[in-house]
This record gives structure tokens, C-alpha cells and sequence, in this order.
């Protein structure tokens, strides 16, 4: 006989229910199914598994999960057009990741048997998610002091220079891998190296509990244009590696087997703002207790002719080629296209108890962050913009906004934010799009390491290049960049329709 499921499960009236024999372990939850193998069906916390969940899509079989196994992530501002990451250290913010509250929980025998009463089990402790490690590979740096320092100065780049994979990558692997999946894999390596994590206490981890979770918007493009190349003339030229390491996962992929670490670990496809998605995610996944530690972030690697090719028919670069250094130019008059950056950003989230035991240094603190779309159009906001509100809006003092110097964009975000903020004088808005440029699905993890030194240093980097500010915005142009007194809590931001 079947034992019962302490996980609440409505409406259990299904007549196809009599096929499955449900199984309850300390630590996993079983089904067995006739046609399906048991290892689909199996998950960690008592709960089943995305597989066994898709297979009730259209009945009347809803699961929710356990309130007390979730913890209370609060997923800010269901009626918002834009994403965003909320990172800081007011713990007045902390009622944000409480457990929810529900009614007793219902014991429900489905084969064969009848309802019976149970008894509530404790609440868990909530899980905070700290910032312990970060890693980037930019054009002004691959350390993130000097990267900060740099965007501190106001200063740009063309190029990364001086970028090795010694050290971080197999040789064999990076002759033969796409620049995108270079970057993630050394990236994400700096990102546990800052964090503190040693090689022993690597091999400590449990690693069924670490994930991996960074994000590409065009994955590698050069590798699958030298595959299409070689096609033009034989398919024997083709590198038999240019489909697989096309798609968008790869990255994470490499690095997880690199690792061996084998928690969470897929791709998220939403353009400009896959790095913040990804985070959010990852995030989730801690509190929701499925890992300990996440790597999460982005990358992109897409400045070659049919990448570049496609934002200019599209209209989307700047034109001012004669003036590269003004070419980037949020919020500014003359502003007339984003320029095009190559970058990776990798943040190493980690559960504050689990932390705490290794004696990692915490950087920020991981507040909360909301998944929206405001269904408009392609590539502009919606001319309104949507509210959103979390607990007190007059504790972020700091936005690190998406602006990529686009006409639409960069005015439509603007008004939201002042739609949602108000004009508060003491909110500091910048865009470090004017130095490094529109780094694609790496654009949110870049910006969010910006974020967490801005909490770290009190110094808030400089908008290069803005020298008119357009109609209509109420703006104290900065040429340098300026301290910001008791900054606890910060918003890396990005829109989900982005250009």
C-alpha cells in the first residue's frame, strides 16, 4: 500500500490517478508511472518534479508547493514592464523573504486510499541569499575593483586586451571554444576565487547542491557562422562542434562539467534581459532550498559582421563612427544608438548559513526581484510604464538603469522610473552603458557587479557623455563621479523588451 503525500495536492479526483503509486522517502519524492521511467519522477524536498508536474497540464490537478518548503521569496511588483534585481542591506527589506502563511497542510492518499487529517509540520527557517563572489571579463578590467575603479574614472574601451584563459581554461578547450563560452568559464572561476572558495573547499561541496546558471542572448555566433561558412563548401568542413555549442546553455554547460557540480543548471531565453533573469532565478533556487550555491550571470561575444550586421539593419548602432568616445551617450540629446560591448559578468550567490561556515565575505545581500512583461511591443516600453512598489521605495537611493542610448528607450524608462520613484532628490540614476557599451545578455550581471561595489565603496560612477539631457528630465549632470551617503539597498536594472 502506498504511503500518503504530505505535500497538498486539490482536486485529486482524476480517473487516470489509479496509474501512479506515489512513494515517500526522508529526502525524495518518488512516482512510479506505467510508460515513464522512475528517474523522471524524482526530486529533492518531498516535492515532484517539473516532468511529473507537466504531465497534469489540462487536467484538474493542481500542486502548489509547500509554503513551509519554499520560504517566502517575494517575487516585487506583479504589475511592472521592467525586471529588476534588488540587492542591498537594510534589513527592513528581510520581510520580503518570509515564509508565506497557509492553513494546515492535508495528507492526501491517492492509491488507493481516502483523506486523512495530519498535523502541520514546523515552519522552516527562512534562507537569506548573500553575494559572496564576483567575476568579470571587461574592456576597462577582469578584476572587479579595477573594473569599478575604471568606471569610477569615466573611462572606455574598444576592445578587451590582455584577456588569457591560462590557469582558468583547458588548453584543448579553448582552441576550440567560442569567445561567449571562454569568457562564462573564466568568469565564473574568478567569481569562486573572489568569493573565497579554495580548492579543498571545493572538494567539500556537495556538489548535487551548487548550480550553475549564466545566460548568453546570441550564444556562439561565431562559431556557428564559420560552421555556415564551411558549408558553402562541403559539410566534411564543418566543425562538428558548431550546433552544439551554439545554443545558449553551453556556457553553464562546460563550467558544470568543469566543476562537477550538478544542481540547477539550464538556459533562460529573454534577450537583453537574460543576466538579471538568470540571477533572479538562481536566486529562487536558493531560497527555495534546491541549492547552496549558485553561479549566475552572463555573457556575450557577438561584435562580428552578422552581429553587428543585424542591430544595424535594424537601426539600432550608433552612426558616430567619426567620434567613437561620444558614440554612447545615455539620456542625451544627440543620442541616436546603442554601441555594441563584449563582456561576461558571473555572481556567486550563496545561503547565509552556508556562508557563514566557510567565513565568506559578504558583499551584498539579495532582497528580491520580479519577472514582468508589459506584452506592448518588440523592442520600445510601454509609453505608461507599470507601478511597482516594495516595501519602501524611499530606501533605494541608486539605480543602475538600463539606458543603451536609443531614442525610444532611454526617455520610456525614464518616466517610469520617475512614475514609480517620483522625484526624489536623493535617488542617483546612471547607466555604465556610457563606458562600456550594450553588452547584450551580459548587460545585467556587469551592471549588478557595478551595483554591489556602488554598496561596497559609496561611489556612484559617472554618466560620460551626457551633456544635453533630453526634454523633460529633471537631471544635475555629474562629470565625476559622487559619494552617496547610507547606501543600503540598490536596484540593477533592466527591461525585458529590450532593444
Amino acid at each position: 500500500m502506498a504511503s500518503s503525500v504530505t505535500s497538498p495536492l486539490c482536486t485529486p479526483s482524476i480517473p487516470h490517478l489509479s496509474n501512479f503509486r506515489f512513494t515517500k522517502t526522508e529526502d525524495t519524492f518518488n512516482c512510479k508511472c506505467r510508460g515513464f521511467s522512475d528517474s523522471c519522477f524524482s526530486q529533492r524536498h518531498n516535492q515532484p518534479s517539473p516532468s511529473f508536474l507537466s504531465a497534469f497540464r489540462g487536467s484538474r490537478l493542481d500542486y502548489h508547493c509547500n509554503p513551509d518548503r519554499v520560504g517566502g521569496f517575494g517575487f516585487l511588483g506583479d504589475k511592472n514592464d521592467n525586471d529588476f534585481l534588488l540587492l542591498g542591506s537594510n534589513s527592513a527589506q528581510r520581510r520580503l523573504n518570509r515564509p508565506l502563511r497557509s492553513g494546515g497542510a492535508m495528507a492526501v492518499a491517492v492509491y488507493p486510499g481516502k483523506e486523512v487529517a495530519t498535523k502541520k509540520k514546523p515552519p522552516t527557517k527562512e534562507r537569506c541569499v548573500m553575494v559572496t563572489g564576483m567575476g568579470v571579463v571587461t574592456s576597462i578590467g577582469h578584476d572587479p575593483d579595477v573594473f569599478y575603479n575604471n568606471l569610477l574614472e569615466g573611462r572606455i574601451a574598444g576592445e578587451i586586451k590582455s584577456f588569457s584563459t591560462d590557469g582558468w581554461v583547458a588548453p584543448k578547450l579553448s582552441k576550440r571554444a567560442d569567445k561567449f563560452m571562454l569568457y562564462v568559464m573564466t568568469a565564473g572561476k574568478k567569481a569562486l576565487a573572489n568569493g573565497g572558495l579554495t580548492d579543498e573547499m571545493m572538494d567539500e561541496l556537495d556538489k548535487t547542491r551548487c548550480g550553475i546558471l549564466i545566460g548568453s542572448a546570441m550564444g556562439c555566433m561565431k562559431v556557428f557562422n564559420d560552421g555556415v561558412e564551411a558549408l558553402r563548401v562541403s559539410y566534411k568542413n564543418m566543425n562538428p562542434f558548431c550546433v552544439p555549442f551554439a545554443t545558449t546553455n553551453m556556457g553553464s554547460a562546460m563550467l558544470s562539467m568543469d566543476l562537477w557540480w550538478m544542481g540547477p543548471n539550464y538556459s533562460i531565453s529573454t534577450a537583453c534581459a537574460r543576466s538579471n533573469f538568470c540571477i533572479l532565478s538562481a536566486a529562487n533556487h536558493t531560497i527555495s532550498g534546491d541549492a547552496d550555491l549558485m553561479l549566475c550571470g552572463g555573457s556575450d561575444a557577438c561584435i562580428i559582421p552578422i552581429g553587428l550586421g543585424g542591430f544595424v539593419a535594424c537601426r539600432a548602432l550608433s552612426q558616430r563612427n567619426d567620434n567613437p568616445s561620444k558614440a554612447s551617450r545615455p539620456w542625451d540629446k544627440k543620442r541616436d544608438g546603442f554601441v555594441m560591448g563584449e563582456e561576461a559578468g558571473v555572481l556567486l550567490l550563496e545561503e547565509f548559513e552556508h556562508a557563514k561556515k566557510h567565513g565568506a565575505e559578504i558583499n551584498a545581500e539579495f532582497l528580491g526581484g520580479s519577472f514582468t512583461c508589459d506584452a506592448y511591443h518588440m523592442t520600445e516600453p510601454h509609453p505608461n510604464g507599470l507601478g511597482t512598489v516594495w516595501g519602501s521605495k524611499d530606501d533605494v537611493n541608486y539605480i543602475n538603469a538600463h539606458a543603451t542610448s536609443t531614442r525610444a528607450g532611454d526617455l520610456k524608462e525614464y518616466q517610469a522610473l520617475i512614475h514609480c520613484f517620483g522625484k526624489n532628490p536623493e535617488l542617483r540614476v546612471n547607466s555604465s552603458k556610457s563606458m562600456i557599451g550594450h553588452l547584450l545578455g551580459a548587460a545585467g550581471a556587469v551592471e549588478a557587479v557595478a551595483t554591489m561595489q556602488a554598496i561596497r565603496t559609496g561611489w556612484v560612477h559617472p554618466n560620460i557623455n551626457l551633456e544635453n539631457p533630453d526634454e523633460g528630465m529633471a537631471t544635475t549632470y555629474q562629470s565625476s563621479f559622487v559619494p552617496i551617503s547610507d547606501l543600503s539597498a540598490a536596484l540593477s536594472f533592466a527591461l525585458e523588451n529590450a532593444e
